[in-house]
């Protein structure tokens, strides 16, 4: 992309910036007066080359594409005073394994996690934007489930979720060490789970969620 930038180079900045939130090729490519998407993707990444070593880099998170600032400008944007966001551990269980599990029921995040989960920390995660529900279970009950957002691929910083760590790395660092425990415990259960979802589904219909950690 050297030299003078052309009107497809152009176009797809003044989308970019426009734009309040990150874009789909599809989007992006009916913006442009339904350009080819062939060329919209080559602009793209030709775009993103260009901007690699600047203040702010173009990427790609879930699909869709937005300028973000440089990570190693990022402490220029902070504010004196940051709130940072902290989880408490079951709220961190409990997003890990939408992560790596998805789409999951709540009864399927109890049978890994061995607790009953509150109601209260998938909220955290959704106010967050981090997780959503993403319909329901085709069997009996219909149970909701869930997934994760563009927003968590994002604020983690991968492309897509075939960037999550692997499981040793998460093990390494003491994580997921009782979450990864007792999902194997749940998946060598075989058939149980069919039964253990269906409870987990009557107990929260009968009475209010609670924490046991």
């Amino acid at each position: 992309m050297g030299g003078e930038p052309d009107e497809l180079e152009r176009g797809l900045e003044a989308t970019l910036f426009a734009a309040e939130e990150p874009l789909t090729v599809d989007q992006i490519a009916a913006h442009l007066g339904d350009c080819d998407k062939a060329i919209v993707r080559d602009g793209l990444s030709a775009l993103a080359h260009h901007y690699k070593n600047r203040g702010v880099h173009l990427v790609e998170r879930g699909k869709r594409w937005h300028f973000e600032t440089a990570p190693d400008m990022a402490h220029l944007l902070r504010r004196e005073k940051e709130q940072v966001r902290r989880l408490s551990r079951a709220a961190t269980e409990v997003l890990a394994i939408v992560a790596y599990h998805e789409p999951v029921s709540r009864a399927e995040i109890e049978s890994i996690r061995g607790v009953q989960t509150s109601s209260g920390t998938l909220d955290v995660l959704m106010e967050a934007g981090w997780i959503k529900l993403a319909g329901r279970r085709e069997v009996p009950g219909r149970p909701v489930i869930y997934a994760t957002t563009p927003d968590f691929l994002d604020h983690f910083g991968l492309s897509s979720r075939r960037d999550l760590p692997g499981i040793d790395e998460l093990r390494a660092s003491g994580l997921l060490d009782p979450v990864d425990d007792a999902f194997e415990d749940a998946m060598s259960a075989g058939d149980d789970d069919g039964e253990a979802e269906e409870t987990c589904e009557a107990a929260d219909e009968g009475s209010e969620d609670h924490e046991l950690d």
